[in-house]
């Protein structure tokens, strides 16, 4: 005899359902079994149109079944179910975590947080009570520090498969073509995810070997996770990877550096310091600065920036011999 179902997993299901029908628009069964599954929820696709029937005949939900997969949405001020209402505060939460955090976050969250996302732009539109969370919306904004940049394209299935991998803790093959040009097929143990100006980085380990690289996602040809999973490196750790100047292009080798610097130019170094034991002298028409750093070539680049308005550049590393 089949084995009948759990009550409890039908209600953690059907709870599950309700919260993805949107109020304005429509999803089809195939959108909210994608969902689903990308949530855990491991279900046939005939279970999950049984149970919209059958809550299509409980509450207030609208059917459309004049061509398949069928499509529902909730009826015109239906007030739904409590659990699944949105305040005005999470919807504004939820749509700027999309607008910030959709590179981040990984891939299968973020197809299964969509009908979330959709309800909460759908809560910012109305008028009304929302009216100061939608216009918050359009007065605050992530700037660049450098001139913008357009992201490179990044091939949609390569960075599923990526974030899925790193995810799961999967190893992962890849096709990649770095920036000689030269292409290769290699299996790797993805570790970290980056975005770093317009682009994205996977930091990992290459089958076989102990360091760490830094693999361009625009650069992935193609990826594919394996089924094979990895422990995690115990000795990893991906911000103390970024504060030894590895996405810097660094070893991690830090040096004490002192420079003179006109004092129009370095007043946002006095009001940003370049490390918590920066120290600073005021000149007349200068700031004396000297800060423990990270040597690294984006170091030298943003250094040179300056031009002429620093001077008297020093770098001492920690063994004690200078370099200026």
């Amino acid at each position: 005899m089949p084995k009948r179902p759990d009550p409890l997993d039908t209600l953690q299901l059907s709870i599950e359902l309700l919260r993805r029908i949107p109020r304005r628009g429509t999803i089809t069964t195939t959108e909210l079994h994608e969902q689903l599954t990308n949530a855990g929820f491991e279900r046939q696709p005939r279970t999950i149109q049984r149970l919209l029937e059958t809550l299509s005949e409980v509450f207030n939900i609208e059917r459309d079944d004049s061509a398949k997969p069928y499509r529902y949405c909730w009826k015109e001020n239906a007030r739904g179910i409590s659990l699944g209402a949105l305040s005005a505060h999470e919807s504004l939460l939820l749509t700027l975590a999309e607008q910030q955090l959709s590179s981040l976050l990984p891939a299968k969250l973020m197809k299964s947080m969509q009908g979330f996302f959709a309800q909460a732009r759908g809560q910012l539109d109305e008028k009304g009570a929302t009216l100061r969370e939608r216009q918050w919306l359009d007065k605050v904004r992530v700037v660049s520090t450098s001139q913008p940049l357009l992201p490179p394209r990044v091939d949609t299935n390569a960075f599923e498969q990526v974030s899925n991998a790193l995810y799961a803790n999967q190893w992962l093959d890849v096709d990649y073509k770095n920036a000689a040009g030269k292409r290769a097929t290699s299996r790797v143990m993805p570790l970290g995810l980056a975005q770093q100006g317009p682009c994205m980085y996977l930091v990992c380990r290459f089958e076989g070997y102990d360091n760490e690289r830094c693999l361009a996602l625009h650069r992935i040809i193609s990826a594919q996770a394996s089924t094979l999973t990895f422990d995690r490196p115990k000795e990893f750790n991906l911000k103390q990877f970024d504060e030894d100047g590895r996405f810097g292009y660094g070893d991690g080798n830090k040096v004490r550096l002192s420079f003179r610097i006109d004092k129009e130019a370095g007043l946002h170094v006095v009001e940003c310091p370049l490390s918590t034991d920066q120290k600073v002298v005021e000149l007349d028409d200068a700031y004396e600065i000297t800060a423990t750093v990270v040597a690294s070539d984006m170091l030298d680049w943003w250094l040179r920036g300056f031009g002429d308005a620093i001077s008297m550049k020093i770098f001492t590393n920690l063994e004690g011999s200078n370099d200026s």
